[in-house]
């Protein structure tokens, strides 16, 4: 299995702290965002490759860091050579770059590079394992304002996804995803061909939603919370809760 980390964006939304830098890569403390993710994702068994897709302009500062990386598993840095936020291709087509460039062929972790997480992904890739379908996380989200901002999935007794809404203005359920997925291999020709059968390219959500649509998903309900760090303010209080 490859870790595929979706790094590519600009981060607008945190002003001069990622002008020129990514927000991956800032501290939370001693390490950084990005790296508390991989200490946790490195320890799986099963997974063979970390792949960080990224841009143009922050590719050198991805390959600087990742030089001073010791992890257990090799590190590949995509550059999809984007410049700018306006020209960026959008996380599903970051995806399909990375599968092509790299000829990626193996059941793919996916994930977003802004989160700081509070359980394992071990229990994502096992969840995954005994459905043997590709899956998506869930978690429940009471605020029905919350939930007009996300995906919102609806699923059966065994967890099975029935339907997904993205930003729905009268959410169906209370399970909110978050932008962790696992596509498996037998499924991988749908996400090649995703965006030419009308996919969404900007959001990661995009391609989850169109999967449920053409194959069986399963969702896994996270066992514990995260930390989504996607403006100036949260980014400044993870810094405060989690980095002392």
């Amino acid at each position: 299995m490859k870790n595929v980390v979706i790094a590519a964006g600009y981060a607008t939304r945190l002003g001069e702290l990622t002008r020129n830098f990514p927000k991956p890569l800032l501290k939370i403390g001693e390490n950084t965002i990005l790296g508390r993710m991989l200490d946790d994702i490195d320890s799986i068994p099963g997974i063979d490759e970390h792949i960080i897709i990224t841009n143009h302009k922050f590719a050198p500062i991805f390959e600087e860091w990742k030089n001073g990386q010791s992890y257990q598993k090799p590190i590949t840095i995509v550059d999809d050579g984007t410049e700018t936020n306006e020209t960026r291709l959008g996380a599903v087509c970051d995806l399909l770059f990375a599968m092509d460039r790299l000829g990626i062929d193996d059941d793919l972790l996916v994930v977003a590079a802004d989160n700081l997480l509070f359980f394992s992904f071990q229990e994502f890739v096992d969840f995954a394992r005994e459905k043997q379908t590709s899956c998506i996380m869930c978690h429940e989200q009471p605020s029905i304002e919350k939930l007009q901002r996300t995906g919102v999935v609806e699923v059966d007794p065994d967890m099975k996804v029935t339907g997904m809404e993205e930003k729905p203005q009268v959410p169906k359920s209370h399970w909110a995803v978050p932008p962790f997925y696992i596509y498996l291999k037998k499924d991988l020709e749908l996400v090649r061909h995703s965006v030419e059968n009308g996919c969404g390219k900007d959001a990661p959500g995009n391609l989850a939603h169109y999967m449920v649509e053409h194959t069986v998903m399963h969702a896994w309900p996270m066992s514990a919370g995260r930390f989504d760090i996607g403006s100036l303010d949260t980014y400044y209080e993870a810094v405060e809760k989690y980095g002392k």
